[in-house]
């Protein structure tokens, strides 16, 4: 069981992730996770009043099944495949986050200081980060996993761009606005 629970290294993980994008350009598929939510629509219905849902969803069902197992294999992990929740991060970003009242950094998975306060002001944050995320994967046609893996693999000129968008994106986040807003 020890080597399930440990983090698998970069030269296991990165030949499977390789594999399957192989074996889904092979069988003519692309992999995202923000197009399982048009699927969801798709199926529930929304056809019937905007044309952008009004497409053959069943050929997407098989996304669906990932995103379902992802979701269960995420829960199995996290539950009973785990057993240690605090992911290792540098002293020098513990100091740096502490210095900008984090202090739960180091100590939680995520910052209790944002998600244990459900305060006006963070879920305000939370409301607003989400609708960037949704406006932003609408409008760049996909989200970071359908980009990043599924379209580089695909050598598509707009994934890459994409890419560098989101990490442009990130870098603005985390060393312009993230001091602003805390």
């Amino acid at each position: 069981m020890e080597w399930i629970i440990e983090p698998w290294p970069w030269y296991v993980g990165g030949p499977l992730v390789a594999l399957i994008m192989l074996a889904l350009i092979y069988l003519g598929k692309s992999f995202g996770f923000s197009s399982n939510f048009r699927t969801m629509c798709a199926a529930l219905g929304a056809g019937k009043s905007c044309g952008f849902f009004d497409f053959d969803w069943k050929s997407q069902s098989w996304n669906l099944l990932f995103l379902l197992g992802s979701i269960i294999g995420g829960y199995i992990a996290a539950h009973y495949l785990s057993n240690n929740q605090i992911p290792a991060i540098s002293a020098d970003t513990i100091a740096q986050l502490k210095a900008m009242n984090f202090n739960s950094a180091g100590q939680a998975y995520v910052p209790s200081e944002i998600y244990a306060d459900m305060s006006l002001r963070n879920v305000v944050l939370l409301v607003v980060g989400g609708l960037f995320i949704g406006f932003g994967t609408r409008y760049a046609g996909g989200c970071t996993s359908g980009h990043a893996i599924s379209g580089l693999s695909d050598l598509q000129l707009p994934s890459l761009i994409a890419v560098i968008g989101f990490f442009i994106g990130g870098l603005l986040m985390v060393h312009a606005l993230f001091p602003l807003i805390f």
